[in-house]
């Protein structure tokens, strides 16, 4: 529904499953793939005629993952521990913010890079913006992830027309890609606690499954205002967390 559920589980993993940061994040992204397919499942209405651009972002969100996954093996996860909070206030704020049109007036959906639809400078620019900023989604989505979903939330729905419920959709699906190369890097590289990955993947998996029977009912506005504020109180958290400062 949010794409914020790395937020809840990263932290269960730490305190109750008794890990350590990198295997926690491990973990984490092997259960989450299970969470994408509850996801695909429930979603195939709201992906009817947009599987195109599903594959695009995908693909993108695909190679930023295999990044991402390189660089958890090769520095420490508490590398992101000082920027974190930033990545999700920036996604709650942005959802928050109403959106008038797309930002680069696309109305097939978001990563249509075809110059010669458009046939100039601009058209080319702003498609390989696009690109460049789903490729660090993934990338960011492989090496930690928490409020990724929720940047590519943001990314979707400022460059296209698509409902909310279809950009979601698309972001639950797409982030898949991150999360299942990101599962076969680390069991390669990596040591996988598989005996955590079952039972959070079921849970991910039922979760996955009703969250977009839900947004199909529930008014875009009241979910865009839930998941902005919820993101912000995260990111309140994650900011005392890594600062130690509690400005309240």
């Amino acid at each position: 529904m949010t794409g914020l559920a790395s937020l809840v589980s990263y932290p269960a993993l730490l305190y109750f499953g008794g890990l350590p940061p990198v295997a926690a994040n491990v973990v984490n992204k092997a259960s989450l793939t299970f969470n994408s397919l509850g996801s695909f499942f429930s979603s195939l209405r709201e992906l009817r005629g947009h599987w195109k651009e599903l594959f695009k972002v995908m693909i993108v969100i695909f190679f930023g993952g295999i990044t991402g996954a390189i660089l958890l093996t090769k520095l420490p996860a508490s590398s992101f521990t000082h920027v974190v909070p930033f990545f999700i206030a920036f996604g709650g704020i942005m959802i928050l913010i109403p959106t008038k049109k797309p930002l680069n007036g696309n109305t097939e959906g978001a990563l249509n890079f075809n110059p010669a639809a458009g046939g100039n400078r601009r058209t080319w620019v702003k498609s390989l913006i696009m690109i460049i900023l789903t490729f660090a989604i993934g990338a960011y989505s492989g090496y930690f992830g928490a409020a990724s979903g929720i940047l590519l939330l943001v990314l979707l729905t400022r460059t296209s027309n698509n409902e909310y419920a279809v950009s979601n959709a698309i972001r639950n699906v797409a982030m898949g890609a991150s999360n299942i190369v990101a599962t076969i890097y680390y069991a390669l590289y990596a040591h996988v606690d598989w005996s955590l990955v079952v039972p959070l993947g079921i849970g991910f998996f039922i979760g996955g499954y009703i969250g977009p029977k839900i947004v199909r009912v529930v008014p875009a506005t009241f979910l865009k205002i839930l998941t902005g504020i919820l993101a912000l109180i995260l990111a309140y958290t994650q900011f005392v967390a890594a600062y130690h400062i509690n400005l309240f």
